[in-house]
Order: structure tokens, then C-alpha cells, then sequence
């Protein structure tokens, strides 16, 4: 196995824990990582047999880099090259009903390893040069590698219980890896589900973003749906869920289309918060449903709705109440506009006031929308996504001509009034919005020459005499 050790640093610390004569072993990610092949991220976690600051420390002043102590938590991170290391001593703990903080106890390798989450992250490489490479891994983890099997190394009841965050971990490394849960496991988050509630938001929300960056998020989603993680943290999306049918019309089932189109974005973009656009697309749907004896079920003003709702969701699940939420508000707001033009004969103008709308976002824009044709007649999918590459054309073509992208008005309202020497009111505002609407409408160009002489026919229209001096302005 030493294959898998060939960073000069492990050779290092082996040598280095041989003369203070303590036990050094990597364990969890990088482990499962090296095993499986992938690519693993550039931390790594080193347990020793005693204290892990001393001999982080000892390895620190070897390599002459700085060490970063964490006190209450018993560990000690250092970065070398492209590696960030932490160390710990190895330990056991044990959990109150109420909390999540366990009770910490020196231990053995045996203890630690104990105290995983799951088998897969519970592998260890012994880097003392006696057993240099060796696997430790007393609770087969390598089977559930090669399995594609998430498991925990006790009874998934107490390691659940004990720390429920691992219920999302799980679902999380399922989704990351493709692999799939153990059925005592899942049976076990089940019951124990309600006990996510002594978890924080943010800590919550930091596993379920990562479950969203994830390369397939159905995955993570349908199980969060299915144990009823999901009714816990995230509600409102619960309520998309289902088909309701009156006089045999039926609609479609909205949480799994979400999932379709999430997923469909992400196979067009890593962007998080795409993807939470994505998630939020439809989801005021339930509040505005309504049937209609003659064409059915309707979700007029869904978008609406759904952008005023982005807000509160996003606080509520502790994400950021920045531009980013408001990145996602938009693109809710906005997300039939580009099927219509789809559905519709393609005008100029609508496509001057989308781009107007959308501004820097009309790409993310265009993908959410590709992504939110999920019906299943090839036929109709063909025909939305060719028409969208029309509409594309026609967005290219239009703002390489008028330049509306992030459009300023080329007419101020300060022009405005010292044109007709009036004050700021009413008036202005009527003026500019008569400018744009022109300029978006196409009756006028997005010039400031032909905007001027639209703002003294605006004026005069509504008896403003010019100004002495601004008659050639």
C-alpha cells in the first residue's frame, strides 16, 4: 500500500514519529481517496497515539513552517507545499441525549477508528516505518469501496444519534461518490430524524450545499425525501411534491421536476447558486395552484411569487442575504420569459426588454431556462431546445446592435429638468419612462441624439415649455 504514501511529507512524519517513538497513522478522506483512485483533495488527517499538538509541533519546527493550534478542539494544522495536515490524538467519546458535543478521552487506534462516521472514512495507512503503508481497516472499508456502500462502523442508531449531522454525511458521500446508503443505515436515519434539530442551520446548510454541488443532486435530494430529512430542513420544497388530479386532469409532479432541472443545470455549470436557482424555480407552484374546468391546472404568477419568497427562504436556511439571493430572486422572477419567446414569434422589443431585465445574468438566464424543458416527447424537447438556440441568435444579434445589456438611459433626469426648469416629481419619471419604452420598443435608437429630441416632444406633448438657452441642447 505504500503506493499510496509517495509524498515525500509522510515519509517525514514517519520517520520523525519513529524517533518520539509515538504511533502515526493517516486516516478517513485521503484513505478513501487514494483506494478509490479519485482525485483527493489537498487535506489530510493524521492521528497519533498521544497528543497530537506536541508532535505537530515537533513536525512544525522540522519542516521550519508555522503550526496552527486548536486548543478546545485537541489538533494542530500545518500547511506543507500543497497540503494542509492536521493532527489529533487518537480518542474515544461518548455523547449526552442533548447535545452533539461528545465527552473526549484519550484512546487507541482501535477507539478513534470506533468514533468514524462511516467505514469508508474509518481506513487508515500506518506511516511507522516497522508497518510503513500498511491498511488498518477493522470495519472492511475497503468491501464497501468496491461495493459503492455508505455504512457506519457501529450500529447506525448510536453513530447517528450521537452526532445526527452524520445522517446529511451520509447522504452527502452517497451523492458525491454515486454510492448507495445501507439499508440499516437509512432505516436508522428514519427514526432518528427529528434529532437533525439539535444541529445548527449553518452547519446543516454547509452538507446540503454540498450535496447541490454535487455531480447528480437528485441523488442527495430523493434521499433527504425519502428518510424525511428533507420535511425537517427544507420544507417548503416538500411541498412540491404529488399530483393532484380533478375531472382526470392531472399536473405534473413538481419535485421531481425540480429535480430534473437541477440536475439538468448541473450538467451545464458548477455554479452553486445557478443550481439553487434552479431548486427555487417553482417554488411558490403549490400556493398559486389552481384548476380550471376548462384548460386545467394553472400556476399563474408563480414567478412572482416565488421571487418574493427567495428572500425568506434563503434566511431561513442561513444562506447569504447578499447578491447572490438576489441573483436567484431574478432568475425566478425571470424564468418563463425565454419560453415564451420559445413558444412565440421572436420580436425585437422582447428581446430588448429581456435583455434589459437580465443584464449580466441573461446567460445564466438562458441556462436555467435549456435546463427547465424536461417533458419527455423528444419531439416537443427538440423543438423548445432548437428554438432556443434561435432566441440566443436573436439575444446576440440584438445587443450587439442596441447594446441594452446593463443599459443606462442615455437621458438623465437632471437633463430632464433643466431642459423644462422643473423640479424633481411626477413629471420626470413620466418623461423617462416614456424614453425607455420607446428605446425598448425600437421607435426610437439608443442614441442620446434621438433621445433628446424624444424628451422635448415628451415635454411639449405635456405642455412643458423648453427652456430659454436648451432649444439647440
Amino acid at each position: 500500500m505504500d503506493d499510496n504514501l509517495q509524498h515525500p511529507i509522510f515519509q517525514i512524519i514517519g520517520q520523525l514519529a519513529d524517533q518520539e517513538m509515538v504511533s502515526c497513522y493517516v486516516i478517513g478522506g485521503y484513505v478513501r481517496d487514494r483506494l478509490m483512485g479519485r482525485a483527493f483533495k489537498n487535506d489530510v488527517d493524521v492521528v497519533v497515539l498521544g497528543s497530537g499538538i506536541d508532535f505537530a509541533t515537533k513536525v512544525g519546527l522540522a519542516l521550519g513552517t508555522k503550526v496552527t493550534i486548536f486548543k478546545s478542539f485537541g489538533t494542530a494544522m500545518l500547511m506543507h507545499e500543497d497540503l494542509q495536515i492536521e493532527f489529533v490524538g487518537a480518542r474515544k467519546e461518548s455523547y449526552r441525549g442533548d447535545s452533539r458535543k461528545p465527552i473526549v478521552e484519550d484512546g487507541t487506534l482501535e477507539d478513534d477508528q470506533n468514533r468514524r462516521d462511516f467505514t469508508i472514512n474509518a481506513m487508515a495507512f500506518s506511516l511507522n516505518k516497522e508497518r510503513y503503508g500498511q491498511l488498518l481497516d477493522p470495519f472492511n472499508g475497503l468491501d464497501d469501496v468496491q461495493s459503492q456502500l455508505v455504512r457506519t462502523p457501529l450500529d447506525p442508531d448510536i453513530t447517528f444519534s450521537d452526532d445526527p449531522l452524520r445522517m446529511m454525511r451520509a447522504i452527502r458521500f452517497a451523492t458525491q461518490l454515486g454510492f448507495t446508503i445501507d439499508t440499516s443505515a437509512i432505516e436508522a436515519i428514519e427514526r432518528n430524524v427529528e434529532r437533525i434539530r439539535i444541529i445548527s442551520k449553518e452547519r446543516i446548510i454547509d452538507e446540503l450545499n454540498k450535496i447541490v454541488l454535487s455531480p447528480k443532486p437528485s441523488i442527495g435530494f430523493n434521499y433527504l425525501f425519502d428518510t424525511g430529512l428533507l420535511q425537517e430542513i427544507f420544507p417548503v420544497m416538500c411541498q412540491l411534491y404529488g399530483v393532484e388530479y380533478i375531472d382526470g386532469k392531472g399536473h405534473k409532479d413538481n419535485f421531481y421536476h425540480t429535480l430534473e432541472v437541477l440536475d439538468n443545470v448541473a450538467d451545464l455549470s458548477h455554479d452553486l447558486w445557478l443550481r439553487w436557482a434552479a431548486i427555487m424555480h417553482d417554488i411558490a407552484k403549490p400556493p398559486t395552484k389552481r384548476f380550471d374546468p376548462k384548460i386545467g391546472w394553472t400556476f399563474h404568477g408563480h414567478e412572482d411569487k416565488g421571487a418574493r419568497m427567495v428572500p425568506k427562504l434563503f434566511a431561513e436556511l442561513k444562506l447569504p442575504q447578499n447578491e447572490k439571493m438576489k441573483f436567484v430572486q431574478k432568475l425566478v422572477q425571470l424564468h418563463l420569459r425565454p419560453i415564451v419567446l420559445v413558444k412565440d414569434i421572436v420580436t425585437d422589443s422582447a428581446v430588448r426588454r429581456l435583455l434589459f431585465e437580465a443584464g449580466d445574468d441573461i446567460d445564466a438566464l438562458m441556462m436555467l431556462c435549456y435546463a427547465d424543458v424536461t417533458t419527455k416527447n423528444e419531439y416537443k424537447k427538440k423543438r423548445y431546445r432548437d428554438n432556443f438556440e434561435l432566441v440566443k441568435q436573436k439575444l446576440k444579434d440584438v445587443e450587439e446592435r442596441d447594446h441594452i445589456r446593463n443599459w443606462q438611459p442615455p437621458v438623465s433626469g437632471e437633463d430632464i429638468m433643466q431642459t423644462f426648469g422643473v423640479e424633481p416629481g411626477r413629471m420626470v419619471g413620466k418623461i423617462k419612462n416614456a424614453i425607455r419604452e420607446a428605446i425598448l420598443e425600437g421607435d426610437i435608437a439608443n442614441s442620446r441624439e434621438e433621445a433628446i429630441n424624444y424628451m422635448k416632444a415628451q415635454g411639449q406633448a405635456l405642455g412643458l415649455p423648453i427652456q430659454s438657452g436648451n432649444e439647440e441642447k
